[in-house]
């Protein structure tokens, strides 16, 4: 074979690989569970919990939001969630909404909130929107 002929090979081949490895990171990313399941898992870049693995405190507010309530503090939960850390998605005021996630022994509504977005999305936060998680409500 001439080197004329392996390089055009070689070159070929490359741009095959490199063709592969930008289709295939998607794919991969999909079988490896990046979150496709739980929306705002992959574009949020949060890591994803599930509502289990939180304080039960959590799994009962989940449930009274299911539920549109009563909440324990009528005029906080259920109110608009700014948003101005940035520890979110940027989307626009309204989009996500706050419900209390209650700390045994604290006198006030304490740190834990659940945050809920436009579309069905779900996060925890457990030092008052200084960090986030998303929650997987099925786990």
């Amino acid at each position: 074979m001439s080197s004329r002929k392996r390089i055009s090979s070689a070159l070929i081949g490359l741009v095959a690989l490199v063709v592969l490895g930008w289709f295939g990171q998607d794919i991969f990313a999909d079988s490896q569970g990046s979150g496709g399941s739980v929306p705002g898992a992959s574009e949020s870049g949060l890591p994803v919990e599930e509502l289990s693995s939180l304080p039960p405190e959590a799994d009962k507010t989940w449930g009274l939001i299911e539920q549109g309530g009563p909440f324990p503090y009528p005029g906080k939960d259920g109110s608009v969630f700014g948003n101005y850390e940035g520890e979110l998605p940027d989307e626009k005021r309204g989009y996500y909404h706050e419900y209390t996630v209650p700390t045994p022994g604290e006198p006030d509504r304490g740190a834990r909130r659940l945050v809920t977005g436009g579309q069905d999305e779900v996060y925890y936060t457990n030092d008052h929107y200084e960090s986030f998680v998303v929650v997987d409500t099925d786990g």
